[in-house]
Formats: C-alpha cells, sequence, structure tokens
C-alpha cells in the first residue's frame, strides 16, 4: 500500500543531515512510563532541540555577518587606497621655461608685429634663421592663456618637424619661429585670429582651446636639417 507521508527534502537543505531540528522525536515509549512522566520528557526533548536549532542557525547567521564584515571592511581599504592615489598631487609636466625663467620673462620686453603676434626672447639663438619652406625641427609647450598645458612635443620625446611658412602650423607658430635662429627659444602670446579658428576639443585631463581664442606657446628651434646640409 502506497504510504501518504511526503518526504520532507526542501528541510533538508536548510539544515545538516539528520538533523530533527523543528520536528517531534519519533519513539515508541513502554506503557510502563506514566503519562506525565511522558509529558515531561517529550517537553525536556523539544527544549534541548530548540537550543540546538537555535545554536546552530545563529552559528550560520554569525559565519554569514562575519563574512558580510570581512568583505566590508576588505572594501572600505582598497577605497581608502583609491583616495589616497586620486589625492596625489599632479605630475609635473616638462616645461621649457621653468621657475626661474618666469621670473626672468618678467622683465624681458614684448615686441609686438603687425599681425598682433607678441613674443618675448628666453634666449637668443646664434644659429641661422630659417627659409620659408625648409623643414626645422623644434620643440614646443602650448598653453591656454590660465597656464595649463593642452600639447607638448617634450611629452612625445622628439622635436616636431615641419615646412615653416607652409601652412603645415598655425599661423602665430610659422610667424613666430620664422624670426627665430637655431639654438633660440620664445614664448609666443598668439591671438585667437592666428589660432586655432575653430578650436580643439580636450584630451583626457587637457583644457579645451575655444576656437578663435588665445594661446600661448614656448618654442626652441632645435635645427634646420636642410640648411645644415647646404652650408657643409
Amino acid at each position: 500500500m502506497t504510504s501518504l507521508v511526503m518526504p520532507t527534502m526542501a528541510s533538508s537543505l536548510l539544515l545538516q543531515l539528520g538533523s530533527t531540528c523543528g520536528k517531534s522525536p519519533s519513539f515508541a515509549p513502554p506503557q510502563s512510563i506514566l503519562v506525565d512522566k511522558l509529558r515531561r520528557l517529550v517537553i525536556k526533548v523539544k527544549s534541548s532541540e530548540t537550543r540546538e536549532c537555535t545554536t546552530a542557525m545563529f552559528n550560520a547567521n554569525s559565519r554569514r555577518d562575519f563574512l558580510g564584515l570581512a568583505l566590508g571592511v576588505s572594501g572600505l581599504f582598497i577605497g581608502s587606497l583609491d583616495a589616497n592615489g586620486a589625492g596625489l598631487p599632479p605630475e609635473e609636466k616638462p616645461k621649457l621655461c621653468d621657475d626661474t625663467c618666469e621670473k626672468e620673462l618678467e622683465n624681458v620686453p614684448t615686441v609686438t608685429t603687425g599681425s598682433g603676434l607678441q613674443y618675448k626672447d628666453i634666449k637668443v639663438g646664434q644659429g641661422p634663421s630659417p627659409p620659408i619652406g625648409f623643414q626645422v625641427a623644434a620643440n614646443y609647450v602650448a598653453m591656454v592663456p590660465s597656464g595649463q598645458i593642452f600639447d607638448s612635443s617634450l611629452e612625445k620625446g622628439q622635436p616636431y618637424i615641419f615646412r615653416v611658412g607652409s601652412g603645415q602650423v598655425i599661423q602665430g607658430l610659422d610667424e613666430g619661429i620664422l624670426s627665430m635662429k637655431v639654438g633660440g627659444k620664445r614664448r609666443l602670446y598668439i591671438p585667437g585670429s592666428l589660432a586655432f579658428p575653430k578650436g580643439l576639443t580636450s584630451a583626457p585631463g587637457r583644457p579645451r582651446v575655444a576656437p578663435s581664442s588665445p594661446v600661448i606657446f614656448d618654442v626652441s628651434l632645435e635645427y634646420i636639417p636642410g640648411l645644415e646640409v647646404d652650408e657643409e
């Protein structure tokens, strides 16, 4: 005959196998035991089972709480490391004009050309000036008026080579280099009309250059390859 009692599989997943937590014990007491003794025995067994069940649940909950606490503390620790990393001072970018140079420039007269370009010579070179159309190798540090750098050949590790006076760079840079000599350094104050008519989109960590806004270039004329070969 088929049994009508269904197995309790779900409860076995929550508790250890063989546990009777939450269930009354099954046993057949001898008939000689009095009813009141049987009642006290059942109450005692239920109390013991309840304590065991409570202890098991407490231990399980304690393990979960401890694991959660440990994960939380590790998260806070990692977060604090990230915060410390974010709080580090910004990396110093290489420049053509250091703090001493900046102080000296205060006493250097400003030259203004007919186009509106202004410049100050940080150092006057001793070599030749580049003829229009010749290639030149120059280092530069490009800044917005506040002094924030938006581009620099020094960070790329090599001079920028282009044909001067042929429109390969902005007008202010072309004009400023044409009157320089090899070995010289100059600060160019380029008005918006000689800079970037369409502006420049900002790279990560770089300032944006608005359309037709003034910019500042520190430039050093390193050498003129074709001219040096011809002179030899």
